[in-house]
């Protein structure tokens, strides 16, 4: 069937659910748990997601025994209510759970309220019917049999065979911004977004960490970077420092200044943020690969993908890089954990234990990864590794090499989609970085923050997701 019509189905399906113009749905949210088996099997639905788009504030650890996940808090609806989203570059829809759920996560082991977004409590909350300008715009054209009375209808696909669907509405998108050295002030923008309605498979059940949503820093138009972009508030430069030590970390939008990062190309045109990787190096000796197994043609490339956990490589590679990432440690016995992760027994200190990778991309970037990236402790004197065999392809039928926030973490990542380029720097990401005003030319500093709260009970620092605005004319 063509998917146009399964969209006008959905929205069908919505209409009938309840009363379109109250809009009164819900979106399930079901994230990382604790257990290696649930992190890959949420890496692998990742993998098969259909892209749509979003963006605000953050918090979380990034090491797969303790959240495996980053989040960001963001104030929807007027007046605002706050919900807790995930942070992902891989995706680019914002959506978050709605009323009138009867399978949406209730709690979370985050020890954060989770809250359903009721376009009726908010008195500027509109909904986007699929005959407006952007529903055309974001499925290229005008859907089939579409009414006025018809919402437009998002819809997401895990590899899993999980589904969530929902309409899009339009509502305040309240987050900070920043107006002075570590200062911010709230302000607001209509934006639009996900209400979600309909959840199948995995995503019908309830999570243990559970949140109330997912907001996408992808490319598209429809992302919440994008929104703003193209009503002159921000430029779409955004970077993002996770800090998996202490948890939490920096997340920023605008041109940083300081410090200063090199970059490498994104290949064009792709869904994800793709670049080209020409090497690895492990201890100095560059790994003697098929010269053709980077290849960026034909949705090849590597992704960068902070919604991930881990780093996925294709199995030439991994098989390559195991033995030499082990080669100081010939009397350490290899030995399976949950049937799928790698471990060993080690009660030293990693760092000094096992060899640096390196990875080479294009125009000399290169990203260092450390054995404390790369390893993680299961139990004590139990460690794992990161590094997994992708399962995963690209439409050429080559093996997916994938980057996710197991080697990001610890590192300050510029996205720079004016220029289509992405950069990286080691970083003390509970430091500050400065970012500069494209309207005043002020430079301000940014830092990692709490996000406090009552009910908060999370251990970790929670991100501060900032929004550095330009002054323009038409505000």
């Amino acid at each position: 069937m063509d998917p146009r019509a399964v969209l006008i189905l959905v929205a069908i399906l919505v209409a009938e659910i309840g009363c379109i113009a109250n809009g009164n749905f819900v979106f399930p949210v079901e994230r990382r748990k604790r257990s290696l088996n649930a992190v890959k099997a949420h890496d692998a639905r990742r993998r098969g997601r259909i892209l749509s788009a979003v963006d605000l504030n953050l918090g979380g650890n990034g090491l797969p025994t303790e959240t495996g996940l980053y989040f960001t808090k963001l104030g929807l609806g007027s007046p605002p209510k706050d919900y807790y989203v995930q942070v992902d570059t891989g995706s680019d829809i914002l959506w978050v759970n709605c009323v009138k759920c009867s399978r949406c996560p209730r709690k979370s082991d985050l020890g954060i309220d989770l809250t359903l977004y009721d376009p009726k409590g908010s008195e500027t909350s509109e909904l986007i019917s699929c005959d407006q300008e952007f529903c055309s715009a974001t499925y290229d054209g005008p859907i089939p049999g579409c009414k006025s009375e018809i919402p437009c209808p998002y819809s997401i696909t895990y590899g899993d065979g999980s589904a969530t669907t929902g309409y899009y509405v339009q509502d305040y998108l309240t987050y900070n911004h920043v107006n002075d050295n570590l200062r911010t002030a709230p302000q607001n923008s209509s934006i639009i977004f996900g209400c979600g309605a309909v959840q199948s498979g995995t995503l019908s059940s309830s999570s243990e960490e559970a949140l109330d949503g997912i907001i996408g820093f992808g490319q598209s138009n429809s992302s919440v970077l994008s929104q703003l972009a193209a009503s002159g508030k921000v430029k779409k430069i955004f970077s993002h420092c996770l800090d998996n030590i202490r948890g939490g970390g920096i997340f920023a939008i605008g041109e940083v200044v300081e410090p200063k990062v090199s970059t490498t190309p994104l290949v064009p045109r792709m869904a994800h943020y793709n670049v080209v990787l020409k090497s690895i190096e492990v201890d100095t000796d560059i790994l003697q690969l098929p010269s053709d197994i980077f290849d960026s043609g034909n949705g090849k490339g590597t992704i960068i993908d902070s919604g991930t956990t881990l780093a996925y490589l294709p199995a030439i590679v991994y098989d390559e890089l195991i033995p030499k990432v082990m080669a100081r440690q010939p009397r350490l016995k290899l030995y399976l954990v949950e049937q799928q992760f790698s471990c060993f027994q080690y009660t030293g200190n990693v760092d000094r234990g096992f060899p640096v990778v390196k990875l080479h991309f294009e125009d000399s970037l290169s990203l260092t990864v450390y054995p404390h990236d790369y390893l993680f402790q299961f139990k004590d004197g139990i460690w794992c590794i990161g590094w997994q065999k992708s399962v995963a392809q690209t439409k050429n039928g080559k093996d997916m090499t994938l980057l996710g926030d197991l080697v990001l973490s610890n590192k300050l990542v510029i996205y720079d989609l004016e220029n289509m380029a992405i950069g990286w720097t080691d970083y003390n990401c509970s430091s500050s970085i400065k970012v500069k005003d494209e309207a005043t030319g002020i430079v301000h500093t940014v830092g990692a923050h709490n996000i406090s709260s009552a009910t908060t009970l999370f251990m970790g620092r929670i991100l501060t997701f900032f929004l550095l605005l330009t002054t323009m004319l038409n505000n």
